[in-house]
């Protein structure tokens, strides 16, 4: 469960402008959700409020059912693993291959090598990606790194999944290769949130939807 209640937020190099206001909503646990605006809407800046990248400068915020305001300090890592997030500009570590990208949120977990390899295996496989395994991130088209970035947020099964423009970059058929993994994760029971700029995917893939304008909350349904 995600719940914003008069979240505000202003950004310190914002000049005092708020960059949210007023957003009042919630989504149910293993939800569906398109956030949706044209470019400057706010999209990224809620969905960084979402995925514990910043705080909110007012109201109230709820995220998989925590008041993230009254979490101790320490919890909040925790939290944040529990939260798994897709770049638009995909943020893979160069220096490291396909294989070695998805692993490393559960490096940070101390999985077991045995258990990793059998987690990281099975997702490359989902994504399509088993056979480029070993590939470096700049070999992969702009699809295949996507779906690898995909992979990585959802290798430690997140509760909450949040997708920034995910399909910007992407032809038709790699978008909706990208948008029907979001939707399998969504069947399995995640929490998922898709910001696009796209008004045909969700004409295409219906779903309930936030649609923001300069920062506010125009509608909700």
């Amino acid at each position: 469960m995600v719940r914003f209640t008069n979240i505000g937020l202003r950004y310190p190099e914002g000049r005092g402008q708020w960059a949210l206001s007023g957003l009042d909503f919630l989504l149910e646990t293993g939800s569906f959700t398109w956030l949706l605006g044209p470019s400057g809407a706010g999209k990224s800046s809620v969905l960084g409020l979402m995925h514990l990248a910043v705080r909110p400068t007012a109201g109230r915020m709820e995220v998989l059912g925590q008041d993230v305001a009254r979490m101790r300090r320490g919890a909040l890592p925790g939290l944040r693993r529990r939260i798994g997030v897709v770049f638009q500009d995909y943020r893979l570590l160069p220096h490291l291959n396909a294989y070695e990208n998805v692993a490393l949120p559960l490096r940070i977990q101390g999985l077991t090598e045995q258990r990793l390899r059998a987690d990281v295996t099975e997702m490359l496989r989902w994504v399509g990606l088993l056979e480029r395994a070993d590939a470096a991130p700049a070999s992969l088209s702009g699809g295949e790194q996507q779906r690898l970035a995909l992979a990585r947020a959802v290798v430690a099964r997140p509760a909450l999944l949040v997708a920034d423009e995910p399909t910007g970059n992407l032809d038709g058929a790699q978008a909706r290769r990208v948008i029907a993994l979001l939707r399998e994760m969504h069947r399995l029971g995640t929490t998922v949130v898709v910001a696009t700029h796209s008004e045909a995917l969700p004409e295409e893939y219906p779903a309930p939807a936030l649609r923001l304008e300069a920062g506010r909350l125009l509608s909700h349904g």
